[in-house]
């Protein structure tokens, strides 16, 4: 080698590094989380899909978290009833003047007692994903955070896995308008169920800055921390976020700056977020879905392989698993 031209030798080195990345970044573990369990083929946070995320071997599977009345967090994706539930139909006169009814409004007993089904639109009644699961089928209920970290555990023994959760902080601003330290509820359970370190196989995300901060500040939680982010200006606040937080949640879209015909071109979010040590866990990857995307693949790759997520959101966990493991 040492009678090639200098030039060229610098190009097969950049070359070779150029190789050895995309090596890397393919090979990397990549975290499936599934998004409301397996959302795409069960109702969302119901024991069943949480089940069938389980057997589908994501990696963590996710609670989004709101208090009863009698300060029990109920699984369920909304401070509202409405989407999921027939509410409407048990309780015809529990809505508050706004005409929705909120899970704070009821007792755990009270929730128990509702059917749960298919996302709809409240207005219409339609079911938001038509190919999913026919809304009005079986039967679901709501169950407590406690229910399902005992299921998930339970499952882990019975099957010897070590599947993680990654449960959601929802609206703590609303809680505590209506008197409720919901995040100190929420830790305290989490510590008896044995999860108050980072390696705890727990994550523990919310879109509320200054309640994530509290929790790691204020609550002294050690928990692996994820900053949720809705807008993509709050590219500008990583370094604060980077303070308190061991990684973002962001949109996938703003981890895409265009589209042409030749590819897809992307943000500096990944590599702003990697500099200062945050993972990066987009949401939410759905087949059914796919936007600018021709296919669950192409998105999948441009987002993981070429983008950089170390991971992300899906309600296709065993497609996103298949996809991943296809790759390497």
């Amino acid at each position: 080698m040492k009678n090639l031209p200098f030039i060229i030798i610098i190009l097969l080195s950049i070359s070779c590094q150029s190789n050895l990345e995309k090596e890397l970044k393919s090979t990397k573990k990549i975290t499936v989380v599934a998004h409301r369990g397996a959302s795409g083929y069960l109702p969302e946070h119901t024991l069943a899909s949480k089940a069938m995320a389980h057997a589908m071997n994501a990696d963590y599977i996710e609670q989004d978290i709101v208090l009863s009345k009698d300060d029990i967090p109920i699984v369920i994706h909304d401070i509202l009833l409405d989407y999921v539930t027939n509410v409407s139909e048990k309780y015809p006169n529990r809505k508050r003047l706004d005409g929705k009814y909120y899970v704070i409004d009821f007792t755990f007993e009270e929730l128990k007692n509702l059917e749960v089904t298919e996302r709809f639109d409240s207005k219409t009644g339609l079911q938001t994903y038509p190919n999913r699961f026919p809304k009005g089928t079986s039967s679901f209920r709501l169950h407590s955070l406690q229910d399902e970290i005992e299921l998930i555990q339970g499952l882990n023994k019975s099957t010897g896995k070590n599947i993680g959760i990654y449960p959601e902080i929802k609206n703590p601003k609303f809680h505590h308008e209506n008197g409720k330290d919901f995040s100190k509820i929420v830790l305290e359970i989490l510590t008896k169920y044995g999860y108050s370190k980072k390696d705890d196989q727990c994550i523990l995300q919310c879109f509320d800055a200054q309640e994530l901060e509290r929790i790691r500040n204020e609550l002294q939680s050690e928990l692996f921390l994820v900053q949720l982010m809705e807008f993509p200006e709050q590219k500008n606040l990583l370094a604060f976020y980077a303070s308190y937080a061991d990684g973002i949640g962001p949109w996938y879209k703003h981890l895409i700056s265009s589209k042409t015909t030749s590819g897809f071109s992307f943000t500096s979010l990944v590599e702003e977020a990697h500099k200062l040590n945050l993972v990066v866990h987009p949401y939410t990857f759905r087949e059914d879905s796919l936007d600018e995307f021709d296919s669950f693949k192409e998105m999948i790759d441009v987002i993981i392989h070429n983008g950089g997520a170390d991971g992300g959101f899906t309600d296709f966990p065993d497609r996103m698993k298949e996809i991943l493991e296809s790759k390497n």
